[in-house]
């Protein structure tokens, strides 16, 4: 078998990452380029994406596959089936630290590159092999002045203990 039949490294570094998370006794958050492929609360998406956490106390029958991401969950009291194909996971770190990894937005929104401006800075460097990037969540001012995200009604995780909201920030 040669690399080109090998498939994605996706689905292995975001069970390792969710594995590395509930180790360490942190709160593994996802966040996903939602399209028509993606069954997720659609009142909670804002600029197309959704950040999820899929922490063992905030899922039920959790099922992190090569081509899906499964579970239940709850949310404002409702519960919903979710499901995520791995290619839109663009992202997953621990809440607590902000450290993880930042994969490439799906082939067909790349182009046309809709991202927040946390993940659009992060993301759009392409000198590094696009499967591997690491990132590494930084506070946002220390990066870029706060934007007009801040009024997002969807379930991001809370802000650090220092009060700035992690954005995400290109490690070599």
């Amino acid at each position: 078998m040669n690399a080109l039949d090998a498939g994605s490294t996706r689905p292995y570094l975001i069970r390792a990452l969710y594995e590395w998370c509930t180790d360490h006794g942190l709160t593994p958050y996802v966040a996903v380029r939602v399209d028509e492929t993606v069954q997720v609360p659609r009142e909670y998406v804002k600029n197309n994406e959704i950040v999820l956490n899929i922490s063992f106390d905030a899922t039920s029958s959790l099922k992190l596959g090569n081509e899906f991401i499964e579970f239940k969950a709850r949310f404002s009291g409702s519960a919903r089936e979710i499901i995520v194909p791995i290619d839109h996971v663009i992202a997953i770190y621990a809440r607590e630290n902000g450290q993880g990894m930042a994969f490439p937005a799906p082939e067909q929104d790349a182009a046309a590159n809709h991202l927040t401006p946390g993940f659009s800075a992060a993301l759009s460097a392409q000198d590094g092999p696009a499967e591997t990037r690491l990132m590494q969540l930084v506070p946002e001012t220390a990066t870029s002045p706060a934007s007009d995200s801040d009024n997002n009604e969807s379930p991001e995780p809370p802000k650090s203990p220092q009060g700035a909201r992690p954005s995400l920030k290109r490690v070599k």
